[in-house]
Order: C-alpha cells, then sequence, then structure tokens
C-alpha cells in the first residue's frame, strides 16, 4: 500500500531554504489534499547568552519582557512571510491557504521540539530547508542533521538553491 500523506508539518527558521521549503509543502497539500501545520521555534538562550543578557540587563521585569517580545516578533515575522508567500501566488493557489491547520511560534530547542510536535501531530511527513555553511555541516544544518536520524516519519530537506 502506498503511504498516504494527510498532515505536513513544515518546519521554517525563515532562510532562504525555508521558503523553497514551504513550496514544496504547499505542491504537496495541492497533490495530496494533505493539510500544513507550521511551526517555528525560537531558540532557548544559551547558558553563556543568559549570562550576558542578565549582566547588561539587570532588571527582572525588563529581561523578561525582551524575552517575551522575541517570540512576538517570530509570531509576526510568522505572519508577515505567509501573507507575502501566497500574494505571490496565483489565485488559484491562494486558494490552498485553507489548507494551513496551524500555526505555532514556541521557544525551545529545535530539534527536539520539531520531533516532539511531529509526534503530537500524528504528521506523516516532516518538511524543512538546509543550509549550506561550509564544510563542518556538509550538507545540512546541524537541526535537520539531528531531526533526521531521529525522526519516526519521512522527513524532507530542501536545499537553498531548490526553486529559487
Amino acid at each position: 500500500m502506498l503511504p498516504d500523506i494527510r498532515k505536513i508539518l513544515y518546519c521554517t527558521d525563515f532562510s532562504e531554504s525555508s521558503i523553497a521549503a514551504f513550496k514544496y509543502a504547499v505542491y504537496l497539500t495541492k497533490t495530496t489534499d494533505a493539510e500544513i501545520h507550521i511551526l517555528h521555534v525560537v531558540e532557548k538562550l544559551s547558558n553563556d547568552a543568559k549570562l550576558t543578557f542578565q549582566t547588561y540587563v539587570s532588571d527582572d521585569e525588563t529581561r523578561r519582557r525582551m524575552l517575551k517580545e522575541r517570540v512576538n516578533v517570530a509570531q509576526q515575522t510568522l505572519i508577515d512571510r505567509q501573507d507575502a508567500f501566497w500574494n505571490a501566488l496565483s489565485e488559484e493557489e491562494q486558494g490552498l491557504r485553507h489548507k494551513i491547520a496551524s500555526s505555532q511560534v514556541i521557544e525551545s530547542y529545535p530539534a527536539e521540539t520539531i520531533l516532539k510536535v511531529s509526534g503530537e501531530l500524528d504528521a506523516d511527513l516532516v518538511i524543512m530547508g538546509s543550509h549550506e555553511r561550509g564544510l563542518v555541516r556538509t550538507f545540512l544544518g546541524s537541526v535537520a542533521k539531528s531531526v533526521l536520524r531521529r525522526s519516526t516519519v519521512p522527513v524532507m530537506v530542501v536545499p537553498v538553491s531548490e526553486l529559487q
């Protein structure tokens, strides 16, 4: 029996490769009638970053407000990019926008969160972009590598050069 794609988890980091990945998500939605769930993970600050942040921003309330603002900015960026993406499509393709079942921004660790949300949604496919950052990363970003290694569902990784 052939696989049935009903739910696609599209993961974005707002990079060029994630735009190409979203085009694939929409194409697959058009061909399979799957719903798309959008996820952006705002990476938690490292311990060093937290220490530096606490050193320069001593007021607890200001720190909390600034950290919350990171998530708010990401949420607005997600909305703005979605609007721009859909507005650039043909009227027929814009009709697929109703297939966006959910859109969320979570502050956490990206790979772990992608895997967790994928399981919670019972996603049939995870789609994300990859990065080209020299030989150290060798074709894939560290988040994509981690998700590929640990995912229990198929993962499509779209390179930055695709569909440009």
